[in-house]
């Protein structure tokens, strides 16, 4: 058992392997424990494949394959044959689902597809059942699937529904306005000589009533009985001007019946450089000015305020410092899909500009490997993105998204929050589809990516209020709280014997899941198992001073699903810590852990206590003399009632003074299922199985009353026992 453990703690220190005594892990195909039932993704009913819908309207953009069935249902399995248009119908969404991951294809294109291989041998009531539930289904589009044209295909699409709300709205505008020139162009013509001459009232009678009148005669009544008009040269000329402008504009395409259709081409607000995109902007800008100003001037003209001795001097200086982001809301932004591998100094100093510049330009930045190693050997972990969305934050007026493709459905509402922000935005997507990772597909090593907190989810949004508390936003990770999310892991033992623990997926577990780190990990062969192997989690939260005793260990299982344990070396360790802190940073600025509140909060308690003490005392001596003495003479027998009354209680129980308790609410907002109020308003133990031991020590230490007592864990094997018990000595 020594040499076992001296090989473990070697390899810790060193990175060295006895072969004699550990494994090596390449080509033993090994995932983290927690991924042995995500084996076969397209067994599963979860986020994908994905429907982009087609002309959305109300409904939301993109569904899961798996909500646009549940909807059909809702609708469609009902009555007597309810179960069963249910049951076939979950059929035809796993055939769906089988398919699309395959290729591209479209919603209707997969339905039909999968129904012709349902059909072969099944029973009768199979086509009734699909055809009500397609009948139910109103809408088409993409079927896409979580691999690497994902988070391009998807902000595409939100960014199109978006354009193309705009562009309708603003080609309104533009079709009212020029048919509004035309006609005051049209009435100042037929009120003119020419507009009043035979020839003219002829062809707007028409040949049928041509014998009728007499159209010479007509035109010298009108010509004499009519008014003057007085239609100035510049007023015509004005308007001849804005709509030549209007028609000539290239930002979006005209209907031809309100007007002249140009002939020229639209632009394309779609790109693959930033250098481009900017480019692009830059040329145009003059044209835009032009466009703002003729809309403007338009406005005026048709409504009969345009004042030339007012207006000529004030339009004469329009957009010479560019255009308000107000005027900028009603053109259609630009969208630019690049892929950080592929990022050169030039093209991020030219990412920069575009985001401090303040330019509606929309950017999706794709991470496809957030683990590199820098030169002094150190894990990257997604720190240049980091970086870019860091600084991106720190320009206040950038809407910024970052989040694994593995979730971007559940942020739609953010995404197309940030496609509708006025100024610029940056969506950092790590796509999961890493050449390198261990054959997981994409979707398993995105969301692994987002678990382990490598790169965490959050979004910023400058329009939703004056602070970070409104801006910012971190809940969309898994149990936010805490530095590494745990999950329930249920296995069989060599005993046959059901058993289950709670795993922390660490930074640990996703580099393990990349086979270029292979040699940072080592298999322990069962025979060696030992006690001196714990979990990476627990071994974070140890200060090692010397050689350790402990070495960090992660759960496994091989290709058959056996249970293995993988020692990891000290380099890893100190990458997850990097990572914790990161991690800590981010918290701090979502609320969560906040050290200015806890600075705050415990200057606040100290301040009471000292208010509280100086009223006992000021109390105390105010009391006459012989109450006192009547108060110390009564004092042992009410003493005794107290301790009479007070109930026994076992040192290992978890307890609440209820009676003491100031209604301060620090463990409800800690946890409301485990702490809850009484009538009086006093907090108890509601239900001691609804949080960890964890939160019971937190709850004590933020006590300000000290009444909480966290008495012994429940569950032995909770992550950090040994600190934890530590802390909760002084609540005994």
């Amino acid at each position: 058992m020594e040499a076992d453990t001296q090989a473990q703690v070697a390899f810790f220190l060193t990175g060295r392997r006895p072969s004699d005594q550990l494994d090596a892990v390449a080509g033993l195909e090994l995932r983290p424990a927690l991924f042995a039932g995500y084996r076969d993704l397209n067994q599963l009913r979860y986020d994908f494949p994905l429907l982009l819908v087609e002309g959305a309207g109300t409904a939301p953009f993109a569904q899961s394959l798996s909500a646009v069935f549940d909807t059909a249902l809702a609708s469609a399995a009902r009555g007597s044959d309810g179960e069963r248009i249910r049951k076939h119908a979950l059929r035809m969404e796993q055939e769906m689902r089988t398919l699309a991951a395959a290729g591209k294809t479209t919603f209707s294109a997969l339905w039909d597809k999968a129904a012709a291989r349902l059909a072969k041998g099944a029973e009768k009531t199979l086509d009734d059942s699909l055809r009500r539930t397609r009948a139910a289904i109103k809408f088409d589009g993409a079927v896409v699937d979580c691999d690497a044209a994902l988070p391009a295909r998807l902000l595409q699409h939100a960014w199109s529904a978006m354009q193309q709300k705009k562009t309708t709205g603003l080609g309104k505008s533009l079709d009212r306005l020029r048919l509004g020139l035309s006609d005051i162009l049209k009435a100042d013509y037929e009120r003119s000589e020419a507009g009043l001459s035979a020839k003219n009232l002829q062809a707007a009678v028409g040949h049928g009533y041509g014998d009728a009148f007499d159209f010479g005669a007509m035109s010298r009544l009108l010509t004499k009985s009519l008014p003057k008009a007085v239609f100035p040269p510049s007023r015509r000329k004005r308007i001849g001007a804005l709509l030549e402008t209007l028609n000539g504009q290239q930002f979006i395409a005209l209907d031809a019946k309100s007007g002249k259709k140009s002939a020229a081409k639209t632009y394309a607000f779609e790109f693959n450089s930033c250098a481009d995109a900017l480019a692009a902007y830059r040329q145009r800008g003059p044209q835009l000015i032009a466009l703002a100003k003729a809309i403007a001037i338009a406005e005026l003209e048709i409504n009969g305020l345009y004042s030339e001795a007012r207006h000529d001097a004030l339009f004469e200086q329009f957009g010479a410092n560019g255009l308000d982001p107000q005027d900028l809301t009603q053109f259609p932004d630009y969208l630019v899909c690049v892929n950080a591998d592929k990022m050169d100094a030039v093209e991020h100093g030219q990412l920069m500009e575009i985001l401090s510049s303040g330019l509606p330009i929309k950017v999706l930045l794709q991470i496809d490997d957030i683990l590199q190693e820098s030169g002094d050997g150190k894990l990257s972990t997604g720190m240049r993105s980091r970086q870019i969305a860091s600084m991106a934050m720190g320009l206040n007026e950038v809407y910024v998204l970052q989040s694994s493709s593995s979730n971007l459905l559940r942020l739609r509402e953010q995404i197309l929050a940030g496609m509708n922000y006025r100024g610029p935005a940056l969506f950092s997507v790590f796509s999961g589809a890493s050449a390198n990772a261990s054959g997981l597909p994409p979707y398993l090593m995105a969301a692994a990516a987002m678990e382990s907190r490598a790169f965490p989810a959050f979004s910023y949004d400058p329009s939703a209020g004056a602070n970070w508390a409104a801006r910012f936003r971190l809940d969309t990770n898994s149990q936010v709280e805490l530095d590494w999310p745990v999950q329930s892991f249920a296995y069989e033992d060599e005993q046959h014997q059901s058993v289950a623990e709670d795993l922390a997926f660490t930074l640990v577990d996703f580099v393990a899941c990349d086979k270029r780190y292979a040699k940072h990990l080592a298999r322990v062969p069962r025979s060696k198992w030992n006690g001196s192997m714990i979990a990476v989690d627990e071994a974070l939260t140890r200060e090692r001073r010397g050689l350790p005793d402990k070495i960090p260990s992660l759960r496994m299982v091989d290709a058959n699903n056996v249970l293995q344990k993988v020692i990891v070396d000290e380099r890893l360790i100190r990458e997850a810590r990097r990572c914790r802190e990161m991690w800590h940073s981010l918290q701090e600025l979502g609320g969560v852990h906040n050290s200015h509140a806890d600075q705050l909060l415990a200057r606040e308690k100290k301040a009471w206590e000292e208010r509280m003490q100086e009223a006992a005392q000021t109390q105390a001596a105010s009391v006459p003399v012989a109450a006192a003495a009547a108060a110390v003479a009564s004092a042992p027998a009410a003493a005794s009632a107290v301790v009479e009354q007070e109930p026994e209680r076992s040192p290992d129980e978890a307890y609440i003074e209820t009676a003491r308790c100031s209604s301060c609410n620090e463990c409800t907002l800690l946890n409301d299922k485990m702490f809850a109020y009484d009538n009086n308003k006093q907090a108890y133990i509601a239900d001691i199985k609804a949080g960890t031991f964890a939160q019971l020590v937190e709850a004590a230490e933020n006590c300000q009353v000290s009444v909480i007592h966290p008495g012994k864990p429940r569950n032995p094997k909770e992550a950090g026992l040994e600190e934890l018990l530590k802390r909760a000595e002084a609540f005994a």
